[in-house]
C-alpha cells in the first residue's frame, strides 16, 4: 500500500525537496505545516506547496534560475520557509545568513557566496538591517528600486527584497518588497516551474550554510536535497515523529539545528512546525500551550531561560514530552531538570556538524536516561563513525580519546569555491574530520570531550577566534591579539581577548568591546579583554594558546562570573 514513505529504496529517499513537498501535500493536504501564533498564521501542507510554487514563479520573474544563489537574512518568518521550498522547486540554492551579522560579515558572505538575491526583514532586536544595508551599499533604494542592481563591490548581487512583517506593515522607502515579487510572479506560467523541477537531481545543492569549519573565515557548506532530506528523516524517526506531532521551532532557521533537526525532521513526517520569529521564553511557552506542542528543540541556554522565567509555572505545557537539546555541551544536571520540570521524558541529544547535514550521532528515547544525559548516543543509520589519533590518523580502541570522524550520505559536497579547505577536512577516503575530541564506549555510545580546533561555542553559536583576531588586527592601537575560550556557567564558553598594544598606546576593555560591537555580531563581542606585555611562546616562537586558555580559566573576573 502506498504511503508517504513508500518511495524509500535501500534506506534512502531519491527525491528533491520540491517534489517531497508536493508528496506531503498529496498525502496530508489538511495537516498544519506552519503555524505562527503571534501573527495568526496557519498554513496546511497543501497550501504550503502552492505557496512554494508561487514563490518560485516570483523568483523566475526576477531572473533567478536553476543553480543561482538566493540569500535570506531574516528571523523565523514564515516567508523564510516559503523561500526555502520555492527555491527548491526551481533548483535555486538558499544561502542562509546569520541574523546577528553586521556590515563587515554581511559583505563577506554576499560576495563569497556569489548571491544573486538578498531577502531581508527589518531587523532583530536592536539591529536595523535597513541601515546596515545602506552602510554597505550607499544610496541603495534612492532611485526607487532594488532590482536589476549594479553594485561595484557586490557585482553578482542583482536583487534586494524586503519582507514585510505583514500586509499592513510599512516598507522602507525605495526597496522592492515580497509583495512586489509575488505580484510579478503572476506573469510567469506555473508550468515553467514544473518543467524546471523535472531537471533537478536530488544530488544538486539546495542549501548553503556558512560556518568556519575547523578554522578561519566562514565557508559556505554545500548541502544537497539528498543530504538534508535523508538526515532529517532519520532524525525524525529517532524522535518517533508522526503527522499528529507538533514541534515548536524556536531555534534559528539559519543553522542546521533549525533547518534540518527541526524543519526536515518535521516535513519528512508531515509534522506541524509551530514557529516563533526568534527565541523569547514567554512566546515559546505560550506557543507550546496554545498549539499543544508535543516537542520542542532548544539549546541548553534556551531551556534554562524557559525554566527560570518567573511565569514558567503559569503555562500549561503538559502536552510536551520530547525534543532535542543540542547546539553546545548539554550539562547532565540541566538535562535532568528538563525531564523533571518540563515533563520531557523523551528528550534526546545529538552531535554533528554543519558539514555533516548535521547529525552523525543521536541518542534515542529507548536509551536509559543515564546514557541520554552523559552521551550523544550512537551513530546515525547509514553513517560510519570512528575515533582516530589526531597525529597518526589511525583508529584508536574504545575508551581512548581521539578525533571524531564520520562518513556517509550526509557528508557535504564541499565548501563553496574553497577546494583546499574542503580537502583539509575530507580525506582521500571520504572521512570528514570534525576537529572534536571524543571517546566511544564498548557499546558504541559517544562522549564529546573537547576540541582540537580553537572554535568557541557560546550559547550554541560557533565563534571562530581568527575572525575576531583579524578584525582587531585592524585596530590602530593593537599590535597583536589572541582570542580564546573562557569557561562560562551560563553560556558554556565566553570570549576572552588577550591584546598587546602598540608602544605608547593605551586602551580599555570597553573600548575594545565597542570596536567589535560596531562591526560584528553581538555574540562575537569579547566578554573579557586583558592587556599583556607579551604572549607565552614556545622556543621556536609559536604562541602557546593553551597557556592563554589556562590563564582565562583562572582569571578572577571569569571565576567570579561563574560563582554567581
Amino acid at each position: 500500500m502506498e504511503n508517504l514513505h513508500s518511495i524509500m529504496k535501500d534506506g534512502f529517499f531519491e527525491v528533491t525537496l520540491g517534489d517531497w513537498m508536493s508528496r506531503v501535500a498529496r498525502f496530508y493536504p489538511d495537516n498544519d505545516a506552519i503555524v505562527n501564533v503571534p501573527r495568526g498564521v496557519r498554513v496546511t501542507y497543501s497550501q504550503l506547496d502552492k505557496i512554494a510554487v508561487k514563490v518560485a514563479r516570483g523568483l523566475l520573474s526576477m531572473g533567478v534560475g536553476k543553480g543561482d544563489h538566493v540569500a535570506i537574512w531574516a528571523t523565523n518568518y514564515p516567508e523564510w520557509l516559503y523561500l526555502l521550498f520555492g527555491c527548491a522547486k526551481i533548483g535555486a540554492v538558499l544561502v542562509t545568513v546569520n541574523t546577528d551579522y553586521k556590515v563587515y560579515e554581511l559583505e563577506y558572505l554576499l560576495r563569497q557566496s556569489d548571491s544573486k538575491c538578498l531577502f531581508f526583514v527589518n531587523g532583530k532586536k536592536n539591529l536595523d538591517y535597513v541601515n546596515i544595508l545602506r552602510e554597505l551599499i550607499p544610496g541603495i533604494g534612492s532611485d526607487g528600486k532594488t532590482t536589476d542592481l549594479n553594485i561595484e563591490n557586490l557585482p553578482r548581487l542583482k536583487n534586494i527584497v524586503y519582507i514585510q512583517y505583514d500586509a499592513d506593515s510599512p516598507s522602507p522607502d525605495g526597496f522592492s518588497t515580497w509583495a512586489d515579487m509575488m505580484a510579478a510572479g503572476e506573469s510567469v506560467d506555473e508550468q515553467e516551474v514544473f518543467d524546471i523541477g523535472r531537471t533537478i537531481s536530488p544530488h544538486d545543492i539546495v542549501n548553503m550554510q556558512y560556518t568556519s569549519g575547523t578554522t578561519g573565515f566562514p565557508k559556505g557548506v554545500m548541502l544537497t536535497h539528498y543530504n538534508i532530506i535523508n538526515n532529517g528523516y532519520y532524525i525524525g524517526e529517532n524522535l518517533r515523529f508522526c503527522p499528529e506531532d507538533r514541534l515548536c521551532l524556536c531555534v534559528t532557521l539559519f543553522h542546521c539545528f533549525g533547518l534540518v533537526l527541526a524543519t526536515m525532521a518535521s516535513v519528512t513526517h508531515a509534522t506541524a512546525l509551530v514557529t516563533v520569529d526568534y527565541f523569547r521564553p514567554t512566546e515559546v511557552l505560550n506557543s507550546i500551550e496554545k498549539e499543544r506542542c508535543t516537542a520542542v528543540h532548544a539549546a541548553p541556554t534556551m531551556f534554562i531561560f524557559m525554566m527560570d522565567h518567573p511565569d514558567f509555572k503559569k503555562y500549561d505545557i503538559s502536552s510536551l514530552y520530547k525534543g532535542i537539546m543540542a547546539g553546545s555541551v548539554c550539562p547532565e544536571n540541566l538535562m535532568r531538570r528538563v525531564v523533571e520540570e518540563m515533563g520531557m521524558t523523551g528528550i534526546v541529544s545529538t552531535y554533528g556538524q554543519t558539514e555533516a547535514s548535521p547529525a552523525t550521532t543521536m541518542s534515542c528515547q529507548e536509551d536509559p536516561l543515564e546514557l541520554r544525559v552523559t552521551t550523544v548516543g550512537r551513530h546515525m543509520p547509514f553513517v560510519e563513525t570512528k575515533i582516530v589519533d589526531p597525529e597518526t590518523g589511525l583508529e584508536v580502541p574504545d575508551g581512548n580519546p581521539g578525533e571524531f570522524c564520520s562518513r556517509g550520505y550526509n557528508t557535504m559536497r564541499g565548501y563553496y569555491n574553497m577546494e583546499e579547505a574542503t580537502r583539509a577536512v575530507i580525506d582521500s577516503e571520504g572521512w570528514l574530520h570534525s576537529g572534536d575530541l571524543a571517546i566511544r564506549d564498548p557499546n558504541g555510545y559517544y562522549r564529546i570531550t573537547g576540541r582540537i580546533k580553537d572554535m568557541i561555542i557560546r550559547g550554541g553559536e560557533n565563534v571562530y577566534p581568527k575572525e575576531i583576531e583579524e578584525l582587531l588586527y585592524n585596530h590602530p592601537q593593537i599590535q597583536d591579539v589572541q582570542v580564546v575560550a573562557a569557561p562560562s556557567k551560563k553560556f558554556g564558553e565566553e570570549i576572552m581577548a588577550y591584546i598587546i598594544l602598540k608602544e605608547g598606546e593605551t586602551s580599555t576593555e570597553k573600548e575594545i568591546q565597542d570596536y567589535v560591537a560596531a562591526r560584528m555580531a553581538k555574540f562575537k563581542i569579547p566578554s573579557f579583554v586583558r592587556f599583556l606585555p607579551a604572549f607565552p611562546m614556545t622556543a621556536s616562537g609559536k604562541i602557546q594558546k593553551f597557556k592563554l586558555r589556562e590563564m582565562a580559566k583562572e582569571d578572577p573576573a571569569v571565576r567570579a562570573a561563574n560563582e554567581k
